[in-house]
């Protein structure tokens, strides 16, 4: 796949530094506003020094460079269990808690207790 316009490198910096969340996802207890950290040195991201960037849900972003193939390439980082599976599925809970889908009267009962047989 490739850009239908090239853009520069600093283009791309750019448009991966200023992308943010909605509101309403900002909003949420571990989310970040920011996702996507990009760092301009050389050897970075680096997995000991970036790994645990916005708590673990930011993805750091480095070596942006041309590429002959793609228009550009990158080094991409991210925390496969903070930022994947763990994450992902504590946001979409955060978000369905936010929106009104846990209600007090729905867990209530969902979490009654079953009476037991009675032995005799």
């Amino acid at each position: 796949m490739s850009l239908k316009k090239i853009a520069t490198l600093s283009e791309v910096r750019e448009a991966l530094r200023d992308f943010t969340v909605s509101e309403e996802l900002a909003a949420l207890p571990t989310a970040v506003k920011n996702p996507v950290i990009v760092l301009d040195e050389e050897n970075r991201p680096q997995p000991r020094r970036d790994v645990d960037a916005g708590n673990g849900m930011a993805t750091v972003v480095g070596r942006v460079r041309e590429c002959p193939l793609f228009d550009v390439k990158l080094t991409l980082l991210s925390h496969n269990l903070l930022r994947g599976a763990a994450g992902a599925a504590m946001l979409n809970a955060e978000l369905l808690a936010s929106r009104g889908f846990f209600t007090r009267s729905r867990v209530q009962a969902d979490t009654q207790e079953v009476p037991s047989p009675v032995s005799s």
